[in-house]
């Protein structure tokens, strides 16, 4: 038998001992990701199918539990603690859900909402992925509050994010949060890095974040950011104050009136004067 021969043999057989292991490695890694989508739970507050306002298109909306800000306005009070959650899901149970209405969402896709859904990166992470495996578009909503390694590989996975910058001035951003502004200024720097596309959300309250100064300066900040695809104003309303009552909690904001379309059309033309694209405008 030649050296050539022999040599042909053995290379055949090494490569295909080398095909076996890469075979059972894929089954294997599978066999381990299936396991983690099982494993890993989402604590749960709700879900809306046909969402409209929560990103480009129709979209399944998933409310996950669990805040730690403390904003004066919101209207989700009792998304706040994670004990009081309504249900408790893995990231496949939460696909069965979205795969329902998968034909209505095709234009539009997930978000993730809360609460801060960056208190639950892993569920946010395999929920991605199996969107992502789906095709199916993605954004989280969130404060930018939570800024850390996990958050990032978060970014990695989402198509885009809602962001919410509440406040320019800090002193009033504790006011109306009870945080510090800091790590959301730095969340959105970093998205601007990475362009990842972003919508941002201001909520426009009287007597806490209509000042004139601070509208231009939120501005002035917001216009540096090269990946911002379009601003949202929300007026503030009192539709969530139910919910505090229900919850036994103090609504500080019972007596503030809603913006008048003068102060949205200033608030707006503040915006548009720094090159922000408003929605509709």
């Amino acid at each position: 038998m030649s050296h050539s021969f022999i040599k042909i043999w053995v290379m055949r057989h090494y490569f295909l001992l080398f095909e076996y292991k890469i075979n059972i490695y894929i089954k294997k890694s599978k066999r381990e990701r299936e396991r983690i989508y099982m494993e890993v739970k989402g604590y749960i507050h709700s879900f809306e199918s046909f969402g409209t306002k929560d990103g480009p298109g129709i979209r399944f909306v998933l409310f996950l539990q669990g805040c730690p800000l403390r904003c004066l306005y919101c209207h989700n009070v009792d998304t706040w603690e994670i004990k009081d959650k309504k249900m408790v899901m893995t990231a496949q149970e939460v696909m069965k859900e979205i795969l329902k209405v998968k034909g209505f969402i095709k234009t539009g896709g997930v978000t993730v909402s809360g609460g801060e859904p960056l208190m639950q990166p892993e569920f946010l992470m395999e929920l991605f992925k199996l969107c992502r495996e789906n095709k199916i578009h993605t954004a989280l909503d969130t404060s930018g509050y939570i800024f850390n390694e996990k958050a990032k590989k978060v970014l990695e996975l989402v198509d885009m994010v809602l962001l919410d910058i509440k406040h320019i001035n800090p002193e009033k951003y504790k006011i109306l949060t009870s945080v510090e502004l800091d790590n959301t200024l730095k969340f959105a720097k970093y998205l601007d890095e990475i362009n990842k596309p972003v919508w941002l959300r201001y909520v426009l309250v009287p007597g806490y974040s209509d000042d004139e100064k601070d509208l231009h300066d939120w501005a002035e900040f917001t216009s540096q950011l090269k990946n911002v695809e379009r601003v949202d104003i929300l007026p503030f309303h009192q539709m969530g104050q139910y919910k505090w009552e229900k919850v036994g909690k103090e609504y500080k904001l019972k007596d503030t009136p809603t913006p008048t379309r003068e102060l949205v059309e200033k608030a707006e033309e503040i915006f548009k004067s720094y090159g922000l694209k408003l929605l509709g405008k």
